[in-house]
Order: C-alpha cells, then sequence, then structure tokens
C-alpha cells in the first residue's frame, strides 16, 4: 500500500534541545514498506527530522518495529531498517 497523508505519523513525545522526538506510525504497510526511502511524503511540514524515532505498529501483520528518521530531503523522511521491538 501507498502512504497517505492523511494516515501520518503522530508526534508522542517532543524532543528537547537537540534530542529526538518520538513518533508512532499506525498502519497496514509492512515495515519493509514504511522503510523505503522517502516513504513519508509530508515529514517536513510535521516537523521529522533526521534522529527523531519511529515506532511503526503494522495492523495486519501484528507487529511494532522501531526505526530512526535517517534521512529528510525535500520535505520527505527516510527511516532505517525495522529493528522488532
Amino acid at each position: 500500500m501507498a502512504y497517505e497523508t492523511s494516515n501520518s505519523p503522530k508526534c508522542l513525545v517532543v524532543g528537547i534541545g537537540s534530542g529526538p522526538s518520538i513518533w508512532v506510525y499506525t498502519d497496514g504497510d509492512a515495515h519493509a514498506d514504511v522503510d523505503a526511502a522517502g516513504y513519508f511524503t509530508n515529514a517536513g511540514k510535521l516537523g521529522m527530522k533526521v534522529g527523531d524515532i519511529v515506532y511503526v505498529q503494522n495492523t495486519t501483520g501484528y507487529t511494532t518495529t522501531l526505526h530512526s528518521v535517517s534521512a529528510v530531503s525535500n520535505g520527505a523522511a527516510t527511516i532505517s531498517a525495522a529493528v522488532l521491538a
């Protein structure tokens, strides 16, 4: 499935100073899809930054994976490969 900006990641904790923010994203997409380059197309608008932490909850496979934002380019974010949480 493709990313829909109407179902954006939600910021749970805003980072203080240069510390990372913590985000959660709940969707049916597999973690291998979510960690594709530029998946979060509106990340810049949301305030995501490199080093932020992203929990991805898969609603079809019932898994949760842990990622970090590795790049934000032209407003789109790429997250690291999944670490099972």
